[in-house]
């Protein structure tokens, strides 16, 4: 009920009659159910366009699925080569779930040798590389940057294609590596 008093507040403090999209931060067990019960009253009264989740795995959302007739539109997780999370997008995809990437750029990491041979290969960065490969998995990528030059350069990668076998070795690459939240 506290969140339902919140959000008149908050889009008042915002602003907007309404956001593009709420996301529930990490999946807490005991009020997983109640908060999403929430979520989608807010979706049902156009006081959000899309509601999605974060950083929740299989399980957390086989339990949403089974508890509500509307699904995340959205689940946003760590992902990259190095945290290849290949049985979550799949299960995603066939429950019509946008995986949104963060961290895409592994917070920095761009020296692997491998990614490195493939970024020379395309003449492009390490970065551009990764924000591509997350693209071509169909999913939003969200990289993070402060400087004009590398958001301008992240934005440059619309010219050329990954090759089925550069997919392939980047996905090979996959250590289970977290680099936001450590288990």
């Amino acid at each position: 009920m506290t969140l339902l008093c919140e959000r008149v507040g908050s889009l008042r403090r915002l602003g907007s009659t309404y956001v593009d999209l709420y996301l529930i931060h990490w999946p807490v067990p005991t009020l997983g159910n109640e908060t999403w019960r929430v979520m989608v009253q807010l979706y049902q009264e156009s006081k959000v366009r899309a509601i999605g989740v974060s950083n929740y795995d299989i399980q957390d959302l086989k339990e949403l699925l089974e508890n509500f007739d509307i699904a995340p539109m959205v689940n946003q997780v760590e992902f990259h080569p190095f945290l290849y999370q290949q049985n979550l997008v799949e299960f995603c995809e066939k429950n019509r779930i946008q995986v949104e990437a963060y961290s895409p750029l592994t917070r920095g990491e761009l020296t692997h040798p491998k990614l490195s041979k493939i970024a020379k290969k395309y003449g492009k960065t390490s970065a551009q590389i990764l924000i591509l490969w997350s693209l071509q998995h169909g999913l939003i990528a969200v990289p993070k940057s402060i400087h004009e030059e590398r958001i301008r350069e992240n934005c440059e990668i619309f010219d050329f294609q990954l090759k089925p076998e550069d997919m392939e070795l980047l996905d090979s690459l996959n250590e289970n590596l977290r680099t936001v939240f450590l288990n």
